[in-house]
């Protein structure tokens, strides 16, 4: 493996793949609740889009079980082939004609479905394309791919949606998954060594076994399970108030819906700041320590946001807690895949995104009760100490505390 990641053609076609993935996503998810706008009502849309995402959030962990078992490469490209299949098709179907809801149901199902899978097969690639010296690197260059891939879908969905419909933002959508399909088949996936307390032939498990295993793992394990625990914690406090917590804030204040967009923005460009900080300098002593330093100013730093007095503070500090917040989970990701058995890496790269894609919406209809009880500003603030607890996690743990990153 390439010492510099930046001239590691085999990390930059990983790259390449997972940014063109996240585009792919972008555009579709978007096309498909066009789609079926102009098929049915508003309640209509909203169950295709959830049947969707209740699938991807269940079977999550699951996932993880299919990518130890399996491998992660035949998984992610399976997945992928699979995907950009589907989409096509969905896309060939409406441009011959047009297709009952029901269609729209059943590929935002199997969507669905292989995206549970996709998920944590991908995020347990970096530490088989890098070493562990270059995980902090590899994370930074992937979070600023999410940052590139999340704000690119958009804008392309409406262009091609523009040109030729929702069939056409299909057909791009499958492209792209295409392209992100060839260059993963081209990325070399090295072998990860067994850990030194591994058993050198483990006995033949089942998938229901091999998930309680991971999962018993995750809580025995004196870093990764204070860290997974962290994590959660953090996205439960966090993630309904930077998204309806901003809503119910800027309609208080006046700000209005471009106050909600001039702020996400603004922890955006912190995110990406911070990406490219953990790209350009992946050297932290005491990596541990620092994310937990990190953790807790970025808590306080989005509970401060329902406190700033106008706008632009409220702009300006989403920018600083954009940046503290990328850097504490870039420096969590790297711990955990560092430390990480590799017989167990697809289990525990599932329960990261589990908590980070089906934990976090259990939070919305909490917090918009607790809102309308107590008002917007002491559950917002609420929300920040969640996930402030989640540093005293970490802090509370020594082998968080004492964590090191090896250095490149």
């Amino acid at each position: 493996m390439n010492g510099n990641v930046w001239r590691d053609g085999n990390v930059l076609r990983w790259l390449a793949a997972y940014g063109a993935s996240l585009v792919g996503d972008g555009v579709y998810f978007l096309a498909l609740g066009w789609a079926a706008a102009q098929t049915a009502g508003p309640a209509q849309v909203g169950l295709v889009m959830a049947v969707g995402a209740i699938p991807r959030a269940l079977l999550m962990l699951g996932g993880g079980v299919v990518a130890d078992r399996f491998g992660p490469r035949l998984v992610v490209i399976s997945s992928d082939a699979v995907r950009c299949g589907v989409v096509l098709g969905l896309a060939l179907v409406l441009a011959l004609g047009s297709p009952g809801l029901w269609v729209l149901v059943l590929v935002a199902l199997v969507f669905g479905i292989v995206d549970a899978l996709f998920m944590p097969a991908v995020g347990a690639l970096p530490p088989r394309i890098a070493g562990p010296g270059q995980l902090v690197r590899v994370q930074g260059m992937r979070s600023l791919a999410e940052r590139v891939g999340h704000t690119a879908g958009p804008p392309v969905a409406g262009l091609a949606m523009g040109l030729g419909g929702p069939a056409s933002a299909f057909a791009v959508a499958s492209a792209l998954f295409g392209l992100s399909l060839v260059l993963l088949v081209a990325v070399r996936i090295a072998p990860l060594p067994a850990a030194p307390d591994s058993p050198s032939a483990p006995a033949p498990e089942s998938p229901w076994t091999q998930l309680r295993s991971g999962l018993g793992y995750i809580r025995r394990h004196g870093l990764i399970g204070p860290l997974v625990l962290s994590g959660a914690l953090s996205q439960l406090g966090t993630s309904a108030p930077m998204t309806l917590g901003l809503i119910l804030v800027s309609e208080e204040r006046g700000w209005g819906p471009g106050g909600v967009g001039w702020i996400i923005g603004g922890m955006g460009v912190g995110a990406a700041s911070s990406a490219l900080v953990l790209t350009l300098i992946p050297r932290f002593p005491r990596a541990g320590a620092i994310q937990n330093l990190t953790l807790i100013v970025g808590s306080a730093g989005i509970g401060g946001l329902v406190l700033a007095p106008n706008l632009p503070v409220a702009v300006g500090l989403a920018v600083l807690t954009g940046l503290v917040c990328g850097i504490c989970g870039g420096l969590a990701i790297a711990l955990i895949q560092t430390a990480t058995d590799p017989s167990y890496l697809g289990r525990v790269s599932s329960v990261m995104a589990f908590t980070a894609v089906g934990l976090a919406p259990l939070a919305y209809p909490a917090f918009g009760f607790a809102a309308d009880l107590w008002g917007v500003t002491p559950v917002f603030l609420a929300g920040a100490a969640v996930s402030m607890a989640g540093a005293i996690v970490g802090t509370s743990a020594p082998a968080v505390r004492r964590a090191e990153l090896a250095l490149a």
